[in-house]
């Protein structure tokens, strides 16, 4: 797997399958020692911790996190509104969904929606009014949401943009 940063000059990283692996691994459990790591992926330790390294050094890896079981208890509620904005509208409408308790990340898009917006309430009702809210803010033209149901996997939360 090749990973290519467009912001940075000239920068190709080349990832091997056990890279991919060790990543994949990461990724289930961010808190999986070395030793069971270097178990799963048929390595030494050393040989483990020196790829992390490497991973580290070149920004594939950018950090490790923790979800909170109080994360999704606070906020069983949970779904993901699209939004299509009018116009040159999008800073004024994100400086105004930063303002939502109920927003937990915004992100920007391509194609026929132009921002994403994770939503986390206690209850439906609360859900359906930030929804109402969020529809009635100058410059959203339309949206369309969806309920998340259930997670079937999380991979750690992104703490920074890496094209950026």
């Amino acid at each position: 797997m090749t990973i290519i940063y467009p912001n940075r000059k000239a920068f190709v990283y080349k990832m091997d399958d056990i890279d991919a692996r060790i990543i994949a691994e990461l990724r289930r459990d961010a808190r999986i020692s070395i030793s069971d790591l270097a178990g799963i992926v048929g390595l030494s330790r050393v040989t483990v911790r020196t790829r992390m390294d490497r991973l580290r050094a070149e920004g594939v890896i950018v950090g490790y996190t923790v979800v909170l079981g109080e994360d999704v208890r606070d906020a069983p509620v949970r779904g993901l509104m699209m939004l299509g904005i009018e116009g040159r509208g999008t800073d004024r409408v994100l400086h105004a969904l930063r303002r939502f308790g109920e927003v937990r990340a915004i992100h920007t898009t391509n194609g026929k929606w132009d921002i994403i917006v994770e939503l986390g309430t206690e209850t439906l009702e609360q859900f359906d009014n930030v929804l109402a809210r969020i529809r009635r803010m100058d410059g959203v033209s339309n949206s369309e949401t969806n309920l998340l149901l259930a997670t079937r996997m999380e991979a750690r939360p992104m703490q920074r943009n890496l094209l950026g």
